[in-house]
């Protein structure tokens, strides 16, 4: 709850524009050196040490926050690329791209009413994404399957993983 607080505290004192740092992955890959600092700063009141940390934490995480976007920019003029050399099918694809941009995991039905385009014309532009691969369905079912942009996932989801039990 503090680490998300902080990020909260960060936009409210507009040192943020939007809550984009992830400090519990700096703070999870050095655990120990965190639960030490923590507890001398309630033992000794060692603010200094624990205030240096936290701001090794901010400047790593804005530096991976930076990096991830840029790889995702990348990822996404790389995929439209891709897109525009399936020839007619690519407009329908090419919005399907855009709106998974926002919303990586989709449903045919929501994916057509959110683009106001028929269901076939949803399940088609997915399709053709699939067979692009650039989405996935993850499901296996044959109703109400759903699809996730993979890369993007892929992408933002490094570091999320648990850390092994000790």
């Amino acid at each position: 709850m503090g680490r998300l607080l902080i990020t909260l505290l960060l936009c409210a004192e507009k040192a943020l524009q939007t809550p984009l740092l992830y400090l519990s992955l700096y703070f999870k890959s050095n655990r120990d050196r965190y639960y030490d600092l923590l507890q001398k700063v309630r033992l000794d009141g060692a603010w200094e040490d624990w205030i240096e940390f936290f701001l090794e934490g901010v400047a790593v995480s804005a530096t991976q926050a930076a990096d991830t976007a840029k790889r995702l920019v990348k990822l996404f003029a790389d995929d439209q690329q891709r897109i525009h050399a399936t020839g007619r099918a690519a407009a329908s694809a090419l919005k399907v791209q855009a709106h998974m941009q926002k919303n990586p995991l989709v449903t045919i039905s929501k994916l057509a009413s959110a683009l106001q385009v028929s269901f076939p014309t949803a399940a088609a532009a997915l399709r053709n994404l699939q067979n692009a691969g650039i989405v996935e369905e993850i499901t296996g079912r044959e109703r109400d399957r759903l699809y996730i942009y993979k890369e993007y996932m892929k992408i933002i989801g490094e570091g999320t993983e648990p850390l092994p039990r000790r």
